[in-house]
């Protein structure tokens, strides 16, 4: 049995499609789950009650945590590390693995490069807690009390990734003839995770044994475009005119004092004022997969 905790979503839906490369015996976890593949078998799942975690973790051989919750500071702080805490208690007691799908949060503002080897230096709160959750997962496998592994996406985008920042930004608007935005700078780099090609890895890792007790980055396309080249490339694909807007900062502070989403987004936009470089080099290598280009990627998204 392999078990999607957080199961909805643009990460948990398809992962459950790809999982049936894998196993006929899938079990979708989450608040209000629904079926993804005919088989799958359905729990109702609140993962900050430690009960309700063990009873969907129980029968798993493979575990995957890709909750995503309310996009607020507080939120995250009250609750991630009880939901983490749970879930790695219920793998330990059922002995089942478990892949943990996380953000670049931690490493804070790079310089270059995003690697595996990157150190967490988190300039954010998420950042911070981000990296104290990931910490709780690393130490329990370094002790070799569990096997585990984390598996780490850049901003993604996909078919129907509705919270992806290019989609709702860029792509949503203009396939809807609306003009596009973005943040800050548009003429900085920053790199895409699309979310076929994450759902794909993640399936694939979980069930490649030699792959746990360590990080990989999930294939990103090495070369990133600027934001303008992002609005330019999907407006020519949809063969329409290339409008867009810039948020300054002093316009999404202003925003935020109205929409809670905005205020709680602030703290990240530091990834926008500079290049935002994300290697998956290591998962390239080894799993000889390249990532969708770009082109290939906004063209199934639109």
């Amino acid at each position: 049995m392999q078990t999607i905790l957080g199961s909805g979503g643009a990460i948990g839906i398809p992962l459950a499609n790809e999982l049936t490369h894998f196993t006929d015996k899938i079990k979708l976890a989450g608040r209000n789950p629904r079926k993804v593949n005919p088989g799958d078998e359905l729990i109702k799942t609140d993962l900050t009650d430690r009960d309700q975690t063990m009873n969907a973790v129980k029968g798993s051989d493979i575990v995957y945590l890709v909750a995503g919750l309310k996009y607020d500071l507080k939120i995250w702080q009250t609750q991630w590390p009880v939901i983490m805490k749970n879930v790695i208690n219920a793998c330990l007691l059922y002995h089942a693995k478990l892949v943990f799908f996380d953000n670049v949060y931690m490493y804070g503002k790079v310089s270059g490069r995003m690697t595996e080897n990157t150190p967490f230096n988190p300039c954010s709160e998420k950042g911070k807690l981000r990296a104290h959750i990931a910490q709780m997962l690393i130490d329990e496998y370094k002790k070799k009390n569990l096997n585990a592994v984390i598996v780490r996406a850049a901003d993604f985008y996909g078919p129907n990734a509705k919270t992806g920042i290019l989609n709702f930004l860029v792509i949503d608007q203009l396939r809807k003839r609306k003009t596009a935005h973005w943040f800050l700078n548009d003429k900085v780099k920053h790199s895409f995770t699309f979310t076929p090609d994450a759902a794909k890895a993640v399936a694939l890792i979980g069930n490649t044994p030699d792959a746990f007790n360590q990080t990989w980055h999930l294939p990103t396309h090495r070369d990133a475009l600027t934001g303008e080249e992002f609005i330019k490339l999907t407006a020519d694909i949809l063969s329409i005119p290339a409008k867009w807007t810039i948020y300054k900062k002093w316009q999404l502070d202003l925003l935020g004092l109205f929409n809670s989403d905005v205020k709680a987004l602030n703290e990240m936009l530091y990834q926008y004022e500079d290049d935002y470089l994300f290697d998956s080099s290591k998962y390239e290598n080894y799993f000889k997969i390249k990532p969708t280009n770009y082109v290939d990627g906004i063209k199934l998204s639109i």
